[in-house]
């Protein structure tokens, strides 16, 4: 449901990191540009890949995570912060791996209108574009195509948002008068919003530069092209409609799984 209302976002944020030249759109800019040549549907364009990428990515680090957390804590004892963070990281690398075929048709997807026609990939949904790049580009190149930066990514966001989450609550718990409820929730969720964005903004520019080219690029031939053509700004292209949309998408997620949990200790805990 998040991902829904959220891709129009998620889609000119790849559209602003796919830019190369100087004196690019900015995000508002962005949004008019493709609802007027594209209308309301090209907002949405790509939301068969973001579905999957949610499917796929998504609960792969968030179950890995929790299950992972659930065997460090020992009798109802909190795992200390250090460790939820390399938990965190490695749960962040599983994510990474299996929701990279996606990752690369959901940027490509979201990408294809804003290219010359010729260079277009018209890929009709996510299983025939699976398919076709797999076809034209072999099964390496095609599904670990941009995995490097995607794996930084996955391991910055991960640690930010989710070990993030659990560290800001736990402190706000400890050093304030809130108490373990839905505000502290709110506070926790939105700070680790913050975090996992700007951690992880710079990988997912590389991310983003990197899938959405049919040749192969290099992570670190791409780190030299980038900061010289656009200087060290490179690092926060996109970054405002990542913050908006990780936000309250993270926001939303946590107090969900907070609700879950409190009903399962509730009915079901010994």
């Amino acid at each position: 449901m998040a991902a829904l209302f959220s891709h129009p976002l998620d889609l000119v944020k790849v559209r602003l990191q796919a830019q190369h030249h100087h004196g690019a759109l900015d995000m508002a800019d962005t949004f008019k540009h493709v609802y007027r040549r594209e209308g309301f549907s090209g907002l949405y364009r790509g939301i068969s890949a973001s579905l999957l990428r949610q499917l796929t990515y998504s609960t792969a680090r968030f179950a890995t995570y929790e299950k992972l957390k659930y065997m460090a804590e020992d009798d109802g004892v909190k795992a200390p912060h250090t460790l939820l963070v390399g938990l965190a990281a490695v749960s962040g690398l599983v994510g990474g791996v299996v929701g990279n075929p996606a990752d690369i048709l959901n940027v490509r997807m979201q990408n294809d209108a804003a290219l010359p026609i010729a260079e277009r990939r018209n890929y009709g949904n996510a299983v025939s574009g699976f398919i076709t790049i797999v076809r034209e580009e072999g099964w390496k190149q095609s599904v670990f195509r941009g995995m490097v930066p995607n794996l930084g990514r996955g391991v910055l966001m991960t640690a930010g948002q989710l070990a993030g989450y659990d560290v800001f609550k736990m402190e706000l718990l400890a050093h304030t008068e809130m108490q373990d409820g839905t505000m502290t929730h709110i506070a926790a969720s939105t700070l680790a919003g913050l975090v996992a964005t700007t951690l992880c903004n710079p990988f997912d520019v590389l991310k983003t530069r990197i899938m959405a080219k049919n040749e192969r690029l290099g992570m670190w031939n791409t780190i030299k092209t980038v900061h010289r053509m656009e200087g060290p700004a490179w690092m926060f292209r996109g970054w405002l409609p990542a913050f908006i949309r990780l936000g309250p998408h993270t926001v939303a997620t946590f107090l969900f799984l907070e609700q879950q949990k409190k009903y399962y200790r509730k009915h079901y805990a010994d």
